[in-house]
């Protein structure tokens, strides 16, 4: 299949996300653009936690005192880098494609129900998790928002998130909010905010657009760069308030 990059003949300079954050009460420390978008070699604690420091710290001990009160927190995935979300973004695109039959367009709008464009992804940071409860049997797929809800075999740990899970620093990143656009809603997907909040602050100020339409992947073709200006105000930033 013949890829092209990102359309080149268009300035993109009014697409950079610079948009000033809403809270200002951590330090704001230098992150390079590989770091922040998944390329770099970061340090990361915790055997199948992968975390950064300040990140893991905190899960462990919001997991042990979910343990106290009857739920075991199982991470189903942490950090991911550029190469490993690249190569989800390609699986589903020809998965889409060559199996289901969609149109390419189609193909994305379909993927970016949950997965995101490599380059743009919150678990490129080291920051942000998704669990779920390790102690209730459940088969199939456990991300489904059906298995958070009433009757479902997470319920219980999502009902105790709801309660605790900010004072350990973690916050739901894609709500229930009704009017919220983006990604759909994911009970399981949290952010440690002391540190997203300023790396989102950082990633705010890069050019996305001109990054991106340096990578070459499949789909890639078909980014308009009015895709790409709704994908960034409705994917990145129309996320739960406190995380901004």
């Amino acid at each position: 299949m013949k890829r092209r990059t990102f359309i080149k003949t268009t300035s993109v300079s009014g697409l950079a996300c610079t948009i000033p954050p809403i809270f200002t009460r951590f330090n704001d420390p230098v992150f390079t653009t590989s770091e922040l978008m998944g390329k770099a070699d970061i340090d990361l604690f915790g055997e199948g936690i992968n975390l950064r420091k300040d990140a893991y710290e905190a899960f462990i001990k919001m997991k042990k005192a979910a343990y106290s009160h009857g739920f075991d927190i199982k991470m189903v995935s942490s950090f991911r880098d550029y190469y490993r979300q690249l190569g989800i973004w390609e699986r589903k695109y020809l998965r889409f494609t060559d199996e289901d039959g969609l149109s390419p367009l189609d193909a994305i709008e379909k993927i970016i129900e949950y997965s995101t464009i490599p380059g743009t992804s919150r678990h490129h940071w080291g920051t942000d998790i998704d669990i779920i409860d390790g102690y209730p049997k459940s088969s199939g797929d456990v991300l489904v928002p059906e298995k958070f809800e009433s009757g479902g075999p997470y319920e219980g740990l999502k009902l105790w998130l709801d309660e605790n899970s900010e004072k350990y620093g973690f916050y739901l990143v894609y709500t229930k909010e009704p009017k919220r656009r983006g990604f759909k809603y994911e009970p399981w997907h949290y952010s440690y905010a002391p540190i997203s909040i300023p790396m989102l602050s950082a990633y705010r100020k890069l050019n996305i657009v001109h990054l991106l339409r340096e990578e070459d992947f499949l789909g890639c073709e078909h980014f308009t760069l009015g895709f790409l200006k709704t994908y960034i105000q409705d994917n990145i930033l129309d996320i739960n308030p406190a995380l901004l």
